[in-house]
């Protein structure tokens, strides 16, 4: 009598399912109480600074590999994400795509000011975190809003690309939503992803599988250039 082994499960993909490897924008440039940052649609629009400049290439070898097989590349309408993208792209000779409804959560009156008020401790910084909400924020854009933006972004690239990979270079506050929405978590549990961090979020239909969350492997070894 034949006797059956059963191995245990290996994750793969459901058929249909898209996956998105979400890149945190390298670190962008610091600001400065004397110099105004450039703005898009009323965001903050600072290119990368030089650390940025060399994550973004650190990003590039880690996924311009084959076995990646990435199929597109997502960026927003902020020029971090593009300056990010662009050694993969090159590496990899594919055009870059905008997804504008991935740009970061608008900050209302913090817009400019977010890191200073966070790194002075000013009183709303508390009950933001607390609270979980970015509309705590004096004319930030309403968490609803934020979050169903988000979540119709990430359907409509489930949608286009199924039974494929892409890359989506975003933001800390869309990765955090995204992830979130995921796992049915707190809106800010997953808040706080490395500048040029891989999160790798699987979606098929409405079922959202969260397979890794800020993985920085690449950025701590040494790189090939």
């Amino acid at each position: 009598m034949e006797i059956k082994e059963y191995r245990q499960y290996r994750f793969r993909p459901p058929p249909g399912a898209c996956e998105l490897l979400l890149v945190r924008h390298g670190e962008s440039a610091p600001t400065r109480e004397d110099v105004r940052q450039p703005t898009v649609g009323g965001h903050s629009d600072p290119p990368l600074d030089p650390v940025g400049v060399e994550q973004a290439q650190r990003v590039a070898e880690r996924l311009a590999g084959p076995r990646e097989g990435i199929a597109a590349i997502y960026v927003t309408s902020l020029q971090r994400t593009r300056e990010t993208a662009a050694p993969l792209a090159a590496r990899l000779g594919i055009e870059v795509r905008v997804e504008p409804d991935l740009r970061e959560v608008f900050l209302g009156e913090w817009e400019e000011s977010f890191r200073r008020h966070m790194s002075e401790g000013h009183p709303l910084a508390a009950r933001l975190m607390v609270e979980g909400r970015w509309d705590v924020i004096p004319g930030a854009e309403p968490s609803e809003d934020f979050a169903a933006r988000v979540r119709a972004a990430v359907q409509r690239l489930a949608v286009l690309h199924a039974d494929e990979k892409v890359v989506v270079v975003t933001h800390g506050g869309v990765i955090a939503q995204a992830l979130a929405e995921g796992s049915g978590g707190r809106p800010f549990a997953f808040l706080g992803a490395d500048n040029a961090s891989i999160s790798h979020l699987v979606v098929v239909g409405d079922r959202w599988i969260i397979r890794g969350f800020n993985d920085i492997a690449h950025l701590r070894a040494p790189s090939s250039s």
